[in-house]
């Protein structure tokens, strides 16, 4: 059985645990607030809020819950549209009304929701993270301007809200409906299912449910999302460790990950919509075994290894060599990535992280590609480049680096390292572009690098 909370009604349910939480408000607690859009997590039609407590403390993100596997919300408060609705109209509804941020009203409820989101946050209310809070919702209507409004009239409302309680503080001011006050307690009397070895291993499934819907939605999964023991942030010796479970937006807001990657949520912004990466893990992003992970190449730039476990079973690989070939993995049946392992970037250490794609934001890469580099004394002394969309797997440019490796930064050298790079890599034509164009791409990529990471060394026309 799965228990969680939806809206104000505690659920005890035996649909299988792979069953989407989109069908099941909608067409089996006929709660038609909840929109069917793109099925694939682009749209934001479907946007719902979830609700844990996580060190004591209630949060909630926005999903599309069109991806979000009913198994991945045990123990959770799930609110919809419905949810947020109370005798009168919250601010975030009123003010999409009066600044005329709905025309046909289909995108309408994902905004109200992603906003109310917004408004639950446990810290102090930003234009920019009000804009953000609402990345993953588009409309066809308005233009955007009209609710970039609505969220500056928003966000100007919660100037006072209390961080010490904000639930209080949102239910006062009429926000959100006074049941929310409850939820804590509530949350705190519903069991977890025993987890078994029943079906196939799902993360977050934001790119599984976009490829094989049709084979998930009967099965009773195995929800990594429910292996708390997965969840961790760690730093020891200087090497730091993510657990297999751990979620994208969970890495970013790590204030120990932060202190490494001072740019990380520019890096990261580059990476999905905010309701994907709430739900979506590394781990799962690396067994997906796409070569255009965005993730992947993030993580083999960081020379990572990954833990691989089977009962009382484990052994450690590089990420690089994860991947034998076209969607080919060394993994045993059963194995679970159970820890992403790499060391902390030194004082002395540069990352940076390249994607091309038709958008700039929210779109599949056509290539990829991402560095750490660490100079001493003007030399290059330690250097790591990863690139994807140029083979049938995510690669790590060894040939590139051995040549880079203990020399200076300059055009000269930066163009024959490209030559070099060039020879590692097997690009082929298909619908995001031709090989030679991938080709390009990689170059580009390869200079921007050195270009954005060393500005005072290295410039565009000197590389042209």
């Amino acid at each position: 059985m799965i228990n969680f909370i939806l809206n104000n009604e505690t659920i005890e349910t035996d649909f299988p645990s792979g069953s989407l939480l989109l069908d099941y408000v909608r067409y089996y607690k006929s709660l038609k607030g909840t929109k069917i859009g793109c099925r694939e997590g682009d749209c934001g039609a479907c946007t719902v809020l979830i609700g844990e407590v996580v060190d004591g403390i209630l949060s909630y993100k926005q999903v599309t819950s069109c991806l979000t596997p009913i198994g991945n919300v045990a123990g959770k408060h799930v609110v919809t549209i419905e949810g947020l609705n109370m005798d009168q109209l919250s601010p975030v509804q009123e003010h999409m009304i009066n600044e005329s941020g709905t025309q046909c009203g289909f995108c309408t409820v994902g905004f109200v929701v992603s906003l109310s989101g917004f408004c639950l946050a446990n810290n102090a209310a930003t234009y920019e993270d009000a804009i953000a809070a609402i990345d993953g919702n588009i409309c066809r209507c308005t233009g955007y301007k009209s609710i970039e409004r609505a969220a500056e009239k928003i966000t100007h409302d919660l100037a006072k809200k209390s961080l010490s309680n904000p639930i209080s503080w949102l239910i006062e001011n009429h926000f959100i409906p006074p049941y929310f006050g409850e939820i804590v307690d509530r949350l705190d009397k519903i069991d977890l299912p025993v987890t078994k070895s029943l079906g196939r291993i799902i993360g977050g499934g934001t790119d599984l449910y976009v490829q094989k819907h049709l084979e998930l939605i009967d099965e009773h999964a195995q929800h990594i999302a429910l292996k708390n023991e997965l969840r961790f942030i760690r730093t020891e010796n200087n090497t730091i460790h993510v657990g297999g479970s751990v979620t994208v937006t969970e890495f970013l807001e790590s204030k120990e990950i932060q202190a490494f990657f001072p740019r990380l949520r520019e890096h990261i912004k580059l990476v999905s919509s905010s309701p994907i990466r709430n739900i979506s893990t590394f781990a799962g992003n690396f067994v997906n075994a796409s070569p255009i992970g965005d993730f992947t190449a993030f993580f083999i730039a960081l020379d990572a290894s990954i833990e691989l476990s089977k009962g009382d079973s484990s052994r450690t690989i590089k990420l690089k060599d994860f991947y034998k070939g076209y969607k080919d993995l060394d993994m045993l049946d059963g194995e679970l990535i159970t820890d992403i392992i790499f060391n902390a970037p030194s004082k002395t250490s540069k990352f940076n992280l390249e994607k091309v794609s038709k958008r700039i934001h929210l779109d599949i890469a056509t290539v990829n590609s991402a560095a750490l580099i660490s100079v001493q004394d003007g030399l290059i002394d330690q250097i790591y480049l990863s690139a994807g969309g140029v083979g049938p797997t995510p690669i790590s440019l060894d040939k590139t680096t051995l040549f880079l490796t203990g020399k200076e930064i300059s055009a000269q050298n930066i163009i024959r390292a490209n030559e070099i790079a060039q020879q590692e890599i097997s690009p082929i034509g298909d619908v995001r572009g031709t090989a030679d164009y991938k080709r390009l791409l990689l170059r580009q990529l390869l200079y921007a690098h050195f270009i954005k990471l060393f500005p005072n060394q290295l410039t565009l026309k000197d590389l042209v």
